[in-house]
């Protein structure tokens, strides 16, 4: 059973539900006190409401993410920098990983609604990434599926551009529920897949595993938590190495979907904003 976030005609609620069924039953709390517990677990309090639209996974919680994860990253860095910068290799090599913000809380799109690209960069791709649902104390309580939506662009110009690059309105999307660390897959080799539908027809598919992830999960949150504070938690999402083509942009009106071995699907459209 996986945990969801719904929007009720009385407010957001946590609920609870099978990935592939969708929510069934409220829950009591919310997901900011279980996070700064440590827990997942919450009593029951009703079935969900006709009518109930699926949120965004996240409440109070920031969202952070990992850079140059994997190799495939680090190569697709240095090409959109066109070899300028031997940043990327040395961050794939050094000790201390690549993290940097990616949204607050509130900035979070869900499934369902769209992500953006901006409309000053010519060169944007979704990400799609394993994302760690992190407890206050550092635990990694479950999974979710992210999308950090990048310009490619921007970040090729300046390394220094990259909050820019990853940072904006609509550049990151959760979804479509949490499932818990204990009824999940081993996250050591679980398959992400990204399709990108134009027009009504597939123009781009592609797949990894987390197989092939440099670092360690537990590592990756090791050092975000490092001189940090987070009292409900935090989202970190894990990096990407599913790269379209040097050719290929995301345009407005595209569909994003984003599947993860037992945790769901996450699908999104795309707006320019």
């Amino acid at each position: 059973m996986a945990l969801w976030r719904v929007q009720t005609a009385g407010g957001a609620r946590l609920a609870r539900g099978p990935v592939a069924g969708g929510p069934v039953e409220l829950l009591k709390g919310d997901l900011d006190a279980l996070l700064a517990a440590g827990s997942l677990d919450a009593e029951a309090d009703g079935p969900v409401p006709a009518g109930s639209v699926v949120l965004a996974p996240v409440d109070g919680q920031e969202v952070w993410a990992a850079g140059v994860t994997y190799a495939a990253s680090r190569s697709a860095r240095n090409d959109e920098s066109k070899g300028a910068h031997d940043f990327y290799d040395k961050v794939y090599d050094a000790e201390r990983p690549e993290l940097f913000f990616k949204a607050a809380p509130g900035r979070v799109r869900g499934p369902g609604a769209a992500v953006g690209v901006r409309s000053d960069s010519g060169w944007d791709v979704p990400e799609p990434e394993l994302a760690l649902v992190i407890s206050a104390g550092g635990e990694i309580l479950g999974y979710t599926i992210g999308n950090d939506v990048s310009s490619r662009s921007i970040e090729g110009e300046n390394p220094l551009y990259l909050p820019q690059a990853k940072v904006y309105r609509g550049s990151c999307a959760l979804g479509p529920c949490i499932v818990p660390v204990d009824e999940a897959p081993s996250a050591d080799a679980l398959e992400i897949t990204l399709t990108i539908a134009r027009d009504g027809s597939d123009v781009f598919t592609g797949s990894t595993s987390t197989a092939s992830l440099k670092r360690g999960l537990e590592e990756l949150v090791s050092w975000l938590y490092r001189a940090q504070d987070f009292p409900v938690g935090a989202v970190l999402l894990t990096g990407t190495s599913v790269i379209p083509a040097i050719e290929f942009t995301l345009r407005g009106g595209d569909e994003v979907r984003i599947a993860i071995t037992g945790l769901g699907e996450l699908v999104n459209s795309v707006e320019v904003v």
